[in-house]
Parts: structure tokens; sequence; C-alpha cells
């Protein structure tokens, strides 16, 4: 039987960081620019290298960024409990613990953490007496599951406070289903250093961690949107690294010419030849430049010329390689390429599509986890809505369509369907959940005032109309 125990189960967890400790440092370098050097010879001296560096060109930010940035949760609606109307107030509960945990800037992170290691996790807890969410790096957090592709509440989950440094051990924190504990340890791989406290009580029913992963298969793996583009960036961090091998030594013409001796140096005083150690005569610097031209007096000299290696190949291929690397990614060519010319709304809508359906997975998986996130607080914070499994996150609408389209569309659902009006209300492009509920305060005052002149016109003889439209004497 396998131990259970809050030391096992440190660990247990320590050892998965240690163990996916150089794959994730790997992501996180080709995240922030830190990547392989191109091939280059093994003599290679300074110049090259310094080619070799400048050869970086980073598309990894804009693969992560580009969904996350149409990532934007901007509401929730509670689900329908005993026959009451499901609600998208801003007054819930829910919402009230989205804005103390000021999650509208930091679920930003939360995504692109996900998005650039495979996973990332959100804290729910109870801090100075008010339950708050905040984020985790997957870099300093692991995780244990009974079954890790289908469950979404964790075993035991450790996140490293401070790494073990010379001789100061290293602490975290742990949880499990019931109680937090204060983990100490010397190494990752040093199971006799772990040292765990006695634990606390979180005050939830279950691990107060939730995950958000960007993909997660039947095996329980998760992978995000960095990893598999490593070797294609390498490509093109190849490439471009030999684009400037070429462009600094070969782009130009070199001038050649033969049967003419360089002039040498001769002493000032004497006008002799001077030799160096090996006897040979030491020759002149030649000052030569685009401004300058060469002439022989010796009828047997011959000038000529190398031609320049051409660049366009090179460029061919960088850009052959980047439209590998858009098709792989489901990011459009244009968002990399920059090239949106002579291309019609249709085209644009057409070449986006593929990165609307990842962005659509992305949204249910996150937003799933984001309902397991509300139902930890409200239990924490004892609202009775802990067991509310119907609720859904409300995410923007990031599609950029002007308004007179969208009114345009959202009018033809009205007459030509007969959709409520409220019912539309969410689809005008860039309405916040704010507005939202703005307009719901002044539908049902307009609605109030419209019930109170049809009781007073019901109860009078005469029709009660407004001063404007009272006939003129005649």
């Amino acid at each position: 039987m396998a131990d259970t125990s809050p030391a096992a189960l440190a660990v247990e967890l320590l050892a998965i960081l240690g163990r996916d400790e150089d794959r994730l440092k790997r992501i996180d370098d080709y995240r922030h620019g830190r990547h392989d050097d191109p091939y280059m010879p093994a003599q290679a001296d300074d110049e090259y290298r310094l080619l070799a560096k400048r050869a970086v060109s980073n598309w990894m930010p804009l693969l992560v960024n580009t969904p996350a940035q149409a990532l934007y949760v901007d509401g929730y609606r509670a689900g329908v409990d005993q026959g009451t109307k499901a609600s998208t107030d801003l007054a819930s509960p829910q919402w009230k613990h989205w804005q103390r945990s000021r999650l509208d800037a930091r679920q930003s992170a939360i995504y692109k953490g996900a998005l650039t290691y495979g996973h990332s996790f959100a804290l729910t807890e109870r801090v100075r007496g008010k339950v708050m969410t905040k984020g985790l790096s997957a870099l300093r957090t692991a995780a244990l599951y009974e079954d890790p592709a289908n469950d979404d509440t964790p075993h035991a989950v450790l996140t490293v406070t401070a790494w073990a440094k010379d001789k100061t051990p290293g602490r975290a924190r742990m949880w499990d289903g019931t109680f937090e504990y204060a983990v100490t340890f010397k190494a990752l791989d040093d199971a006799e250093g772990v040292r765990v406290t006695r634990g606390k009580r979180h005050g939830a029913s279950e691990c107060p961690v939730t995950r958000f992963a960007a993909s997660v298969d039947l095996e329980g793996r998760t992978v995000g949107v960095v990893e598999p583009m490593i070797p294609l960036q390498n490509r093109i961090n190849q490439t471009i690294f030999d684009l400037l091998v070429a462009q600094t030594y070969a782009s130009t013409k070199v001038r050649t010419v033969t049967g003419m001796a360089p002039p040498v140096q001769r002493d000032p005083e004497t006008g002799e030849v001077v030799y160096d150690e090996q006897g040979n005569p030491i020759p002149l610097p030649i000052n030569h430049n685009a401004k300058r031209f060469l002439f022989a007096e010796d009828p047997d000299t011959r000038f000529g010329s190398l031609d320049e290696t051409p660049l366009g190949g090179f460029i061919e291929s960088i850009d052959m390689s980047i439209r590998h690397l858009s098709a792989i990614a489901q990011v459009p060519p244009h968002h990399l390429l920059g090239q949106i010319a002579n291309l019609s709304a249709e085209a644009l809508q057409a070449a986006e599509t593929s990165l609307s359906r990842m962005i659509q997975e992305f949204r249910t998986l996150f937003g799933e986890a984001w309902e397991r996130v509300f139902r930890l607080a409200a239990e924490l914070e004892g609202t009775g809505t802990e067991d509310d499994f119907s609720g859904e996150v409300l995410w923007r609408d990031m599609e950029q369509r002007s308004l007179a389209q969208a009114a345009d569309a959202l009018g033809k659902l009205r007459e030509q369907l007969g959709i409520p009006a409220k019912g539309l209300w969410k689809r005008v492009p860039q309405v916040t959940q704010t507005e939202l509920d703005e307009w719901d305060d002044l539908a049902d005052e307009e609605d109030s005032v419209g019930q109170l002149a049809s009781a007073l016109n019901r109860a009078t003889p005469d029709p009660i109309v407004a001063p404007d439209e009272v006939p003129a004497a005649a």
C-alpha cells in the first residue's frame, strides 16, 4: 500500500518538481528569448558568435499572447437554483470574490502560464479574514491526482515559496483535502532532508488549488503552445544566422587584382624596405572604399570582381518557416508576417477561423477551472452556493466588429427569429457586465412606468396622455 503520509506526499511532489525542472526551464528560456545557439564552425570567432546572438528572433511571446489576449472573463452567471432565474448581477458573491481578488488584471498571468508551460494553478484561501484567489507558477508548483486526466480536484499540491540556497533550506506550502502544511527541504531530490510541520485546517472540503490546463491528454500530460514550436523556432534562428553571415561577408562584390604587388613599408630616413621577423616585406594597408578606384602602371595587371551572394533564398526560407509555424500553432499568418494588404473581410475571417476554434477550446477548459474556483470561494465564505455546478463564466467578445454591422445583425435576429431583446444585449460589441446590469435596471424602470400608465388608463374614463400630446385649442 502506498504511503500517503504528509511527509511522503511532500517528497513525491518535490521529486515531480525535480523531474520536470529541466523541461520547464527549457520552455521558460525559449519563452523569454534564451534560445540554443545555431550551428556554427567549431573555430568560430567572436564575430560569428555575435551574429549568432543577433540571429535569435523570438516568436514565442506572440504565440502565447495572441490567444491569451482573447481570454478575458467579464462576468459570471449563477446557475438556476430551485426554480429561480439565473443571475448575472455584479453584486453576486461570486463576482464580489472576483473583484476582491483583483482577478480582472491577474487572470492574464494565469492564462499565459498555462499556455506557456501547459498548466498553471490558482489558490483559493482565507487571507486576513477575506477569501482570496491568486495564481501559482508551474515552475514552483506540483500536483498529485488519483486520475490526472479526468480529476478536477487534486489529491495534494505543493508550491515552493523559497528555493534552497547554500546552507539555507528551501520552504514550501502543501495542501491536501483537509490540511495545509509547512514544508522545508534541502534539495528537490533529497528525501532525507524534507521536514513537514503539523498541518492546520484550510477550511475547504477538498484541496483548495485548481489547475488551469491548456491541453490534457488521457495520460494526464499537459502541453502548452511553446514546447511543440521549439524545433521550428530553432530552424528560423538557423536560417536567420545563415542570412546574417552571408549578408556580412558575401553580400557585396569583392574586387580582385593580379599582377600588382602592394606597396611596402620603407625606412623614412634611408628609404630601405622594412622586413618582418620572417624576412618578408611588410605591406602598407590599402585604403580602399567605395569612393576610390584602383589603377596600375604595369600593363600585365588584371582587375576583376567576385559576385555577391544572393540573399533572396534565405529570405524565402525564413518566410516558409514562419508559415509552417503559423499553421502548426493555429495563428493566422498575417499576425506573424504583417501582410494584410488586398485581403477582403471574408478572407480575413477565414484566416481567423483556426485561431477562433483554439480560443474557444481554451475558454471551455479555463471556464471549468474558474467555476471550481467560485465553488471553493463560496464554501470558504459560507454563501451557500458551493454546490452550484450549473453556473458559468462569461467571456468578453473580443472580435472586432463595427457597431453598425452588429446592430443590423441583432435587429434581424430580433425581427426574423423573435429572439427577446434582452437575450441579444450581450452580443453588442465590447459591452461589459456593468453596462448589461445598468441596461437591465433601466429596462425594469421603463417597464414599471409603462405598467403604471396602463393601470391608470384602465382606472380612468379618459386615457392619460403626455403633456406634449394634448391637442391644441381651436
